[in-house]
């Protein structure tokens, strides 16, 4: 009996981890025959699990919804990354689910064993966050939910989508995928007026609703999803935009400088064309700075005289420090050594 009940829960297990699974799947996960399956999956019915079978070879067995949630189970692992999950979207930037999230934390926290507890706030207490310079754009909860869902079921959506500078315009699209980059949730979709691809905002979209008709397999616009988005939004419209010649060769190049920083023209395998874009000249001129190489200015003229001046800048700051005097000593704040005598303040 007590052999029959540990299977049972395994086999509850499984069929929360995944979407669908074959009988076959199931009784060698479990080491009993098909047949051992399909007496589990009866008992499971008749505690009030609610399990579809689909007939056929390629049928087989998934947890469906019923009209209340089945317990979870969760191994240690699980429940703790469940636990972190939801702390971190009660104070994040999806609008609309705190108050569930710390409803639902607080269920969890309370039937955690002991040891998990303490991994949990070991990992809470101990982690800090750097906060960003500006607040994250919210989305709207509701909305998320609505598009992992048509991106599962490969169900087209319809939603009105603000760009850039305002304009509003009524989309119909074939859902792929959600990717977060930063700080900030778009969309990966099929637009159906445009015939193409293209990466949409999430916090931009507003009174999305699915339209019930199913899309087949369509070749995805990027092996990495992440990195598609990211080149995108260096080429999304900004206030300034700038050509730079970089002195170093493309695979130098390529692995400094990241993929949302702007696209990389190799010239003649000693020099690229960097592309970018950025809401002010003196984030430009700082991210270019940071490249470590030569470069020149190709346009704007704008940047050119901006970059000058803070040449002008950084050489008065360095003349100033050549020509201290021992006389007027710099005070500078005391730093803890260790033994060997390095500096402490950080490794």
């Amino acid at each position: 009996m007590l052999e029959t009940s540990a299977r049972l829960l395994r086999l509850l297990s499984l069929l929360q981890v995944r979407r669908e699974w074959s009988g076959t799947e199931l009784a060698a996960r479990l080491d009993v025959s098909t047949r051992t399956i399909r007496n589990d999956i009866d008992k499971l019915r008749a505690l009030g699990y609610p399990v579809d079978a689909t007939p056929g070879v390629h049928g087989g067995y998934r947890l469906g919804a019923g009209a209340e949630l089945p317990p979870l189970l969760l191994d240690d692992d699980e429940a703790v990354a469940v636990a972190l999950g939801l702390r971190t979207a009660a104070t994040g930037a999806v609008e609309g689910i705190e108050e569930s999230s710390v409803r639902a934390l607080a269920k969890l926290e309370q039937v955690l064993p002991h040891r998990l507890r303490r991994r949990v706030a070991a990992l809470q207490d101990y982690t800090m966050s750097v906060p960003f310079d500006a607040p994250a754009p919210a989305v709207d909860a509701a909305i998320v939910t609505v598009l992992a869902a048509a991106c599962r079921d490969r169900e087209r959506v319809r939603f009105a989508y603000r760009s850039h500078d305002g304009t509003e315009t009524r989309r119909a699209v074939e859902p792929h995928r959600l990717v977060r980059w930063g700080r900030r949730w778009f969309l990966v979709a099929w637009d159906r007026h445009r015939r193409d691809w293209r990466t949409f905002r999430i916090d931009r979209i507003r009174e999305c609703v699915p339209v019930g008709a199913r899309f087949g397999d369509r070749e995805p616009p990027a092996a990495d999803l992440t990195a598609y988005v990211a080149r995108q939004v260096s080429v999304a419209p900004r206030t300034h935009q700038a050509r730079i010649l970089l002195h170093g060769s493309f695979e130098r190049l390529r692995e400094r400088i990241p993929a949302a920083a702007g696209t990389l023209v190799d010239i003649d395998g000693r020099a690229c064309v960097l592309n970018t874009s950025a809401n002010s000249l003196n984030e430009i001129a700082v991210n270019i700075s940071m490249i470590g190489v030569d470069f020149d200015i190709i346009e704007p003229a704008e940047l050119i005289t901006h970059v000058r001046d803070l040449a002008e800048r950084y050489a008065r700051a360095a003349s100033a420090g050549d020509s201290a005097s021992p006389s007027h000593p710099v005070t500078m704040p005391n730093r803890r050594r260790s033994d060997d005598g390095h500096d402490k303040a950080h490794d």
